[in-house]
């Protein structure tokens, strides 16, 4: 199964909406599809969709999820890779008035150069991105968490 989500800040994300939409459409993607499409006011016609959902049921949809398709953002690519679910990640772009600039494309290159993610940069290549993410093996996220707390406690004994 595969999840879509775009999150909740008031922005909309039509663009990967309506690419998703038409290559299922055309049976290009075969698996079953939900999504979370926050403000997105295109409403999809090939999978099953809710605006948005509440902390439970969006947990149910991760878990249920062997890949996500998400925007760029830090929260929601590392709430699926602490999971272990295999991500692509598509930007927000400014031009489409997705978001107020562009810098989603250097979050997700970030995480694709540390191998945790599947990058997509136009939501026209989808299909081929599904692909690549279905036959490639991804480094497992690991937390910088206990390190920076560990790092805290010492300067705080001192």
């Amino acid at each position: 199964m595969i999840f879509i989500t775009v999150g909740s800040q008031k922005f909309q994300f039509n663009r990967l909406l309506k690419a998703v939409d038409e290559f299922i459409g055309k049976g290009e993607i075969t698996d079953d599809v939900f999504a979370q499409i926050g403000y997105s006011d295109y409403k999809p016609v090939n999978f099953r969709y809710k605006d948005f959902m509440n902390h439970d049921e969006f947990a149910a949809e991760m878990s249920k999820a062997d890949i996500i398709i998400t925007h760029g953002g830090t929260g929601a690519i590392i709430g699926a890779v602490k999971k272990n679910k295999k991500v692509i990640a598509v930007p927000r772009l400014a031009k489409y008035g997705e978001h107020v600039d562009d810098h989603q494309t250097e979050i997700i290159e970030q995480f694709k150069e540390l191998n945790l993610i599947c990058e997509c940069m136009d939501s026209g290549k989808i299909g081929v991105a599904l692909e690549i993410v279905k036959m490639t093996t991804y480094r497992a996220y690991e937390s910088n968490s206990q390190t920076i707390i560990d790092s805290i406690v010492k300067f705080i004994e001192k």
